[in-house]
């Protein structure tokens, strides 16, 4: 990255997001190469496992690989003594070692896994997506595309393109509209003891899959696995904004375990808090697991009137059914979040309608209703410190954009009789794996 040249007058004040591995010669990566931002964030690993952010302003010639790993040796010190204890080597200040035998990003295993993509409309955009997913190098995989309810053949296409150049992709089509509704007929698809799930607007990290196979062996009652969802750029204010709001699945880097026999955070909103166990961006089940459980609520979703809720809804049903869910940083991908304030206003507002939707369906269950009673008045307390909390990490130079809290709030109103009037529709249309979730 050393020498890279800044664009002309006019560049915007952006952030380039990428990556530095510690071991070997310092090197910079990121999903799309430096263009001359003004600002570096970089995720620093070693031996593949995520340490932590580094951010340094970018110079005219970019950004210095060697001082961001000076930076990190020092910063992360006590971290890479500990990952080096693991393999039972030293850091004697010289360059860091390559992996060894014991690295525990090492993942010994030979099963399936059925990785699932689930796509509508958006061919030019997936094209990105299979490359990298291409790139994976987890040796015993499909990739299952599902094409939701596509208005023409333009993803098949695409589909076909990578099949050509690796035979591992198989396209599948499921008419009925809706996010659930597509990975439902994935989960019927697939053929893997392990189902990873993942978007078309995201970039997976070569090692991916051993990340989320980590995240299963960390206990044997694992049902759930998501992973550390990086953002790709910071070129607008909506990008900086959402990546602001997300940091609780974009920056964490430390290992998590969740169920209800006494592993979670000690918060009265817990297991119903939205954004605290990851997003459905990077997610993988059980495949057994999400079968016994109906697969995904289809009056939820993206693509249903509700527009979202079915992330939160199957990570309290994992949890319900007494496994564990853990969340595993080493599992990593790359998101491109919506780059103008209209996309991110309508995102916000599928926030609203998705939340009260799905706290809608869990007071329409006698088994839950009692407890999600309780939780309202925390839950209200909680709400407005995520907005101060945004605010803070925002700082003086960026603010949310105009109509951000009114757009979410008119979600959450209507969240309620978008649910019910879902509901209706789902059960009109059974389940492609023989029965609704509960």
């Amino acid at each position: 990255m050393a020498g890279t040249s800044l664009p002309g007058p006019g560049a915007v004040e952006a952030t380039w997001c990428g990556e530095l591995e510690l071991s070997g010669g310092p090197e910079l990566r990121g999903v799309s190469p430096f263009g001359g931002e003004a600002h570096a964030r970089v995720l620093v690993r070693l031996h593949g496992e995520p340490l932590g952010y580094v951010t340094v302003p970018a110079g005219t010639a970019g950004v210095d690989a060697a001082a961001v790993a000076s930076d990190a040796r020092t910063r992360f010190g006590a971290a890479v003594t500990a990952h080096l204890a693991q393999e039972h080597l030293v850091d004697d200040g010289g360059p860091l070692p390559a992996a060894g035998e014991g690295c525990p990003n090492r993942v010994d295993s030979d099963v399936l896994v059925s990785v699932v993509v689930c796509t509508r409309d958006r061919a030019d955009q997936l094209a990105g997506c299979l490359d990298r997913l291409r790139q994976l190098t987890y040796p015993r995989l499909e990739l299952v595309i599902v094409d939701n309810a596509p208005p023409d053949d333009a993803t098949q296409r695409v589909v076909e393109a990578a099949q050509q150049q690796d035979p591992r992709f198989r396209y599948v089509r499921e008419p009925r509209p809706g996010l659930s509704a597509a990975r439902n007929k994935g989960l019927a698809e697939a053929r893997g003891t392990v189902l990873a799930y993942t978007d078309d607007d995201v970039a997976v990290d070569p090692g991916w899959v051993q990340g989320v196979l980590r995240g299963f062996a960390r206990r044997p009652d694992v049902g759930c696995v998501t992973g550390l969802v990086c953002t790709a750029s910071i070129s607008s204010p909506a990008e900086e904004y959402f990546d602001a709001r997300t940091s609780l699945w974009s920056t964490r880097v430390e290992p998590q375990l969740f169920d209800l026999q006494g592993s979670g955070p000690d918060d009265p909103l817990y297991p119903y808090a939205p954004g605290l166990f990851g997003t459905g961006a990077n997610i993988a089940f059980d495949r057994q697991l999400l079968l016994d459980l109906g697969g995904f609520d289809e009056a939820l979703g993206a693509g249903t009137r509700t527009r979202g809720g079915e992330d939160l809804d199957i990570f309290v049903r994992v949890l319900r059914a007494g496994r564990a869910l853990v969340y595993e940083p080493a599992a990593i991908v790359w998101h491109h979040h919506r780059a103008d304030n209209d996309a991110l206003l309508d995102q916000l507002y599928g926030y609203g309608t998705g939340l009260s939707a799905y706290l809608t369906k869990c007071l329409v269950q006698r088994d839950t209703r009692s407890e999600v009673v309780r939780r309202v008045l925390p839950g209200l307390r909680r709400r407005r410190a995520i907005s101060e909390e945004t605010a803070e990490r925002l700082g003086s130079t960026a603010a949310a954009p105009p109509g951000a809290a009114r757009r979410e709030l008119l979600g959450l109103a209507a969240g309620p009789v978008l649910y019910l009037r879902a509901r209706r529709s789902a059960r009109r249309a059974p389940s492609v794996i023989g029965r609704a979730a509960p």
